[in-house]
Formats: structure tokens, C-alpha cells, sequence
């Protein structure tokens, strides 16, 4: 089993749950191309450099929290898509996972925050056009699970 690993371009301006959501990105990475246990993965990603400057507990939610849910995520998600999960990019598939699992499960961060990250983890780690498809398909995915909080923001 390779051990594969993402790299982004550095920026200066990441917070610390930014930077969570990148190392959660790359863990989910890892997950979905070698299947290796979420433990491991996080040990890993924990001796990573950098990673002091991470908000750790962030980075607990969305890793264990999105394999742990990885299955009513998709379900969630496959509607919403033009093709089978499976067909996604590694990318893709790992940020729409962190972005399903915030709307989901972080309330307490505004739905517009949520897909911005996602879309700016895509553009990172992904490929050219990768960004557009997961800002589309989080668009959908939040109308069904944040209706309330996005039509108290149009009639704002």
C-alpha cells in the first residue's frame, strides 16, 4: 500500500480551522485511496508540519466524524450528483465529505463559510475545475439541510 499524501500551496493568511479542514481533507485522502484505519491516519497527519497551528479539535470532528458518518453523507449527496460517488476525484469526494459533515454538524458555522472552505480546499488540492462542482453540489446539499438558516438570509 502506497502512502499518498496531498500538498497545497502555502498560504499565510490560513487560520487554525482552515488549517483543520486542509489536514482533515488530506486524512480523508489517505482514507479513501488506501482504506487504512482513522487512528493511524490521524497519528500521522498529527506529526505533520504544521499541524501545531491546526485547531486539533476541528480537525478531530471532521476526520472521525466524517468517516464515521461516510455512508449517510453520501447518501445525502448522491442525489445531488451527476454520477456515481465512486467517480469522484479523491478531492471531490474528501471535500464534499467535510462539507456535508459542517453543514450537517456545525451549525454554529454559517453555511456560506462552510462551502467557501470547501471550494477553497478544492482549488487547492484539486483539480482545474474541481471547485465549481463542489460548490454546486454543497449548494444543493445545504438548501436540504440548512433551509431554515438560508431563507432567513434572503429575506434579511
Amino acid at each position: 500500500m502506497t502512502n499518498k499524501t496531498l500538498h497545497a500551496n502555502p498560504s499565510k493568511s490560513r487560520t487554525p480551522r482552515h488549517r483543520a479542514r486542509e489536514f482533515a481533507l488530506q486524512g480523508l485522502y489517505q482514507w479513501l485511496l488506501n482504506n487504512e484505519d482513522v487512528t493511524a491516519i490521524s497519528e500521522n497527519i498529527r506529526q505533520a508540519h504544521g499541524f501545531d497551528k491546526a485547531d486539533a479539535e476541528h480537525f478531530n470532528s471532521l476526520l472521525y466524524g466524517a468517516i464515521k458518518d461516510a455512508v449517510p453523507l453520501r447518501a445525502g449527496l448522491e442525489p445531488l450528483i451527476d454520477r456515481k460517488i465512486s467517480e469522484l476525484s479523491p478531492v471531490e469526494h474528501a471535500a464534499l465529505l467535510i462539507g456535508a459533515f459542517e453543514l450537517q454538524n456545525h451549525v454554529e458555522i454559517p453555511y456560506r463559510v462552510v462551502i467557501n472552505e470547501a471550494v477553497e480546499l478544492t482549488k487547492s488540492f484539486g483539480g482545474i475545475d474541481g471547485h465549481k462542482y463542489v460548490n454546486g453540489v454543497l449548494d444543493k446539499f445545504a438548501a436540504k439541510t440548512r433551509a431554515t438558516e438560508i431563507g432567513a438570509g434572503k429575506k434579511a
